[in-house]
């Protein structure tokens, strides 16, 4: 009877062990623990800790544009620009990242870390303006000179990343057959967030300026405002620990995106302009139905699925690629530099 209840105990350790180590492989690279819901209306935020990579931190694409390190520079292709690093630091550009100014404001389609003294290379691109084709104010229509703001909304991130997987894709360059169709639903994009954020607000946040530019839509002192309320409850928590390398965004109840790091300090550094994005895409979705916050659990499943999708890859630049799992329900797009992910973005498909 012994020697039996001795063997029932080892099986139920290994199966315990097993276990641990199942769930711990479920887990994406670099990410230890998750940690929430941190809950503020209909916004929920699960921090994603691991270790941090060692080594320097790149700057930005806000920092080097303010440093002067990078120019990005007009093409008069609505879909592709051109980008140069002149800098001695690598500079760290997300997908997403709104560049204002040229001849219609931009979102670049491509997370990379650019090299040093890269030399002036093609970056895809989608207008996030519709109809201005000159100067704006006393802006220069050659180039872009901030960046401060990424594109709050899931849709038209989807919109952007459509058919990226396919071998025939290109992430560098948007000279595709498909680019136009794909432009289009960026400018339905647009005006259906202008149209969310004004309703929910109580007033419209078309700038004089150009009525169709998502980023002055985003100034709005009202929009402000409504921001204001969230980031005070939200933004303390993803600045208290050291090892946080990520964040999970649920609104309604349903996950809608992530976006991992290699460490804590480049977490912080985009930090408060993903909060920012995750907040103005909860204001626009206050008016919809919604339920309680997913678990932890459902969160770990939903970034586990990823890794079940179609993988495929591009190489950019250098040693940067970008590799894309296509689940049936989350997207996944890392953009690696040699061996290390630099950055990984998930988007819900359905909310």
């Amino acid at each position: 009877m012994h020697m039996l209840s001795a063997l029932r105990a080892s099986v139920l350790a290994v199966s315990i062990l097993l276990a641990g180590l199942t769930a711990a492989s479920a887990q994406p690279e670099g990410v230890t623990r998750v940690d929430g819901p941190i809950v503020h209306r209909n916004l929920a935020l699960y921090f994603l800790h691991g270790a941090s990579r060692a080594g320097p931190l790149p700057l930005t694409l806000q920092e080097a544009l303010e440093k002067r390190q990078v120019r990005v520079v007009e093409t008069s292709n609505v879909n592709e620009l051109k980008i140069e690093n002149v800098g001695e630091k690598d500079v760290f550009i997300q997908a997403g990242d709104i560049v204002k100014g040229g001849r219609q404001d931009r979102t670049l389609n491509v997370s990379l870390v650019l090299p040093p003294k890269s030399g002036q290379i093609p970056i895809a691109s989608f207008c996030v303006e519709a109809g201005r084709w000159s100067a704006r104010g006393r802006e220069d229509s050659t180039s872009f000179a901030a960046s401060s703001r990424a594109v709050p909304s899931r849709e038209m991130k989807l919109a952007m990343k459509e058919n990226i997987a396919r071998p025939s894709g290109n992430a560098f360059s948007n000279r595709s057959s498909e680019t136009s169709s794909r432009q289009s639903k960026v400018w339905d994009g647009v005006r259906t967030t202008q149209e969310k954020l004004s309703r929910n607000i109580g007033q419209g946040i078309e700038a004089e300026a150009s009525a169709t530019s998502l980023e002055l839509s985003l100034d709005n002192a009202g929009l402000k405002k409504a921001i204001q309320g969230y980031t005070e409850v939200l933004a303390p928590h993803g600045e208290q620990q050291d090892d946080i390398i990520g964040v999970v965004v649920a609104i309604n109840g349903g996950i809608s995106s992530a976006d991992i790091y290699p460490a804590n300090g480049l977490f912080r550094k985009m930090w408060k302009k993903q909060l920012d994005a995750a907040i103005i895409e909860a204001i626009g979705e206050q008016d919809k139905p919604g339920g309680p916050a997913p678990s932890a659990g459902d969160v770990e499943a939903f970034l586990a699925s990823a890794d079940k999708g179609a993988v495929s890859e591009q190489k950019l630049i250098g040693d940067s690629r970008m590799v894309t799992h296509d689940g049936d329900n989350v997207l996944a797009v890392e953009a690696r530099r040699g061996a290390v992910v630099m950055h990984r973005n998930y988007l819900a498909k359905t909310r």
